[in-house]
C-alpha cells in the first residue's frame, strides 16, 4: 500500500511546507477523515492551489492516533494557513480540504476546494479524472495561437458582438471554450442571455457585492440569431465531432431567450447539418425546450445541486419556476428525441449521501436521462452547506462508490465531464 501523504500548509506570508510526519487529512460534509492512499492522484497540470484566509490546517497524526489543529503542536504555528487545490478540468474531487475557520474569516471565492497533500516529490490532490476528453488540458493550449484565432475570426466578422465579447472571455478570462473556439476544435460556447429565472447561491456571472466578487462579467446584450449563427456556423462545419453550446458561465438563463434560440438553430441547420447543438441551463421552462428540440437542439445538459426539491430550491432560489418544471423538461428533450445530461455539481459528504444517492437514482429511473456529469461544485462548503440548511443524515457512500454504484444500477448510462459530440 503506498504511504499517505503529508500535510501542506502555509505561513503567514503564504509560503507553503509540507509538514514532516503529519498526514494530509480529507472532509466530507463537516467530517474530518484519513484519506485513503488510492484516491489521491498527483495535482493534474493546470490545477491551481489556494491558501485559505481565515482557515486553519488539520492534519492526522498516526503517532498518537488522532486529528491536530493548528497550534496543537509545536510544528504546526497557531497561525499557519490551510491550503487547497483547484483541479483542472476533466477532474471530480474525492475530498474537500480539511481546515477549522476563524470567526469573522471571509466567505471564500468560487472555486471547489479539494484536499491537496505532499508525496515523493509532488503534489497530490483527493479526486480522479472522470473524463478522458483532452478537450480543455492546459498543455494543449497554444496562446500565440488563441491571439491569432481572435483576430482571425474579428477581422472576418467585425460587427459580430458576440464573437468581440467571447475575445474577452478567451483572452481575459482564459475561458477553457471560448479558446477551443477560437482554436478551431471541440466544443464552442453560445452565450445568449443576460437576464435569469434563478439566483444561485454558487452563481458564477452574477454576486451581490457584500458577499464574494463573480470570477467573470455577464453578458450584458442578447445576440442577434445571425451573430449567433456567424459563431456556430464555421465551428459545426469546420471541427471534428463539434459542439455548439447555449448556456455559459458568462451568462444567465437561455431558456429566457427561446425565441431568438429558435431563430438561430432554425438558421444554424439551413447552414450545417453535422454537430451537436447542446443547451446547457436550469430547465425552467419546459414548453421552451421543446421548441428549441423541434428546432434542431441536439442535446441538453441540466444543471443541478441535489435530486432533492428542498436542497435543490435552496441553493437555486428558482424564480416562477420549481422542480417540477425541471422534471417536465428533462422529459420534454427526450420525448422531442434529445439527449439529456445532468450537470452534477458534486459536494463529498453531500452529493454522496445516501438519502441524496437515493433521490438521485430515482430520477434518472424516471427520466432516462443519459449521460451524468460529474462537476465540482465551485463554492465556499461552509457557505454552501449553511444557505441550503443541511441537515447531516446517514454516513456517506463516498464520491467514487458513489458512482460506482449509479453504473451498476444503471448500465446503459454515461459519466463523464465534458459535453459529449452526440452528432458527428
Amino acid at each position: 500500500m503506498a504511504m499517505a501523504a503529508h500535510l501542506v500548509y502555509a505561513d503567514a506570508q503564504g509560503r507553503m511546507y509540507d509538514h514532516p510526519y503529519l498526514e494530509m487529512v480529507g472532509r466530507t460534509g463537516r467530517d474530518f477523515c484519513r484519506i485513503p492512499a488510492d484516491e489521491l492522484l498527483p495535482l493534474p497540470p493546470g490545477s491551481d492551489l489556494f491558501v485559505l484566509p481565515g482557515r486553519r490546517p488539520v492534519g492526522y497524526d498516526r503517532r498518537r492516533r488522532r486529528l491536530v489543529r493548528a497550534g496543537e503542536t509545536s510544528d504546526l504555528p497557531a497561525d499557519a494557513q490551510a491550503v487547497a487545490a483547484f483541479m483542472a478540468p476533466a477532474h471530480t474531487m474525492s475530498y474537500l480540504a480539511a481546515y477549522t475557520t476563524l470567526p469573522r474569516a471571509p466567505v471564500l471565492p468560487l472555486f471547489a476546494y479539494t484536499a491537496v497533500g505532499w508525496r515523493a516529490g509532488r503534489f497530490w490532490v483527493a479526486g480522479w479524472r472522470s473524463d478522458p476528453d483532452v478537450r480543455q488540458d492546459i498543455q494543449l493550449v497554444d496562446c500565440d495561437q488563441v491571439e491569432r484565432g481572435v483576430r482571425q475570426r474579428l477581422a472576418a466578422e467585425p460587427k459580430n458582438r458576440l464573437l468581440q465579447h467571447l475575445s474577452h472571455c478567451a483572452l481575459t478570462y482564459g475561458c477553457p471554450a471560448a479558446r477551443n473556439l477560437f482554436l478551431g476544435r471541440w466544443e464552442a460556447p453560445l452565450p445568449t442571455s443576460p437576464g435569469c429565472n434563478a439566483r444561485c447561491l454558487g452563481c458564477l456571472s452574477h454576486q451581490p457585492q457584500q458577499r464574494f466578487p463573480a470570477p467573470m462579467q455577464r453578458i450584458t446584450f442578447v445576440p442577434h440569431p445571425e451573430e449567433i449563427a456567424g459563431v456556430a456556423v464555421p465551428h459545426l462545419q469546420e471541427v471534428d465531432q463539434a459542439v455548439a453550446s447555449f448556456g455559459q458561465g458568462c451568462e444567465g438563463e437561455p431558456l429566457l431567450q427561446g425565441p431568438t434560440l429558435v431563430a438561430a438553430l432554425q438558421l444554424i441547420r439551413r447552414q450545417v447539418s453535422r454537430g451537436t447543438l447542446n443547451l446547457n441551463t436550469n430547465a425552467s421552462r419546459p414548453e421552451v425546450v421543446a421548441t428549441l428540440v423541434d428546432a434542431g437542439l441536439d442535446s441538453m445538459r441540466v444543471s443541478l445541486n441535489s435530486a432533492r426539491p428542498e436542497y435543490y430550491t435552496a441553493y437555486y432560489r428558482p424564480q416562477g419556476y420549481g422542480w417540477a418544471e425541471v422534471v417536465a423538461a428533462i422529459r420534454a428533450a427526450k420525448a422531442g428525441g434529445a439527449k439529456v445530461a445532468l450537470n452534477y455539481l458534486i459536494l463529498p459528504g453531500f452529493s454522496d449521501q445516501p438519502a441524496e444517492v437515493a433521490a438521485l437514482r430515482e430520477l434518472i429511473h424516471q427520466t432516462e436521462v443519459d449521460l451524468i456529469q460529474l462537476r465540482n461544485l465551485n463554492i465556499d462548503p461552509d457557505y454552501y452547506l449553511r444557505g441550503i440548511r443541511w441537515h447531516d443524515h446517514g454516513r456517506p457512500l463516498g464520491v467514487r462508490r458513489m458512482v460506482a454504484h449509479l453504473q451498476k444500477s444503471f448500465p446503459g448510462l454515461r459519466f463523464g465531464y465534458f459535453n459529449p459530440a452526440w452528432r458527428g
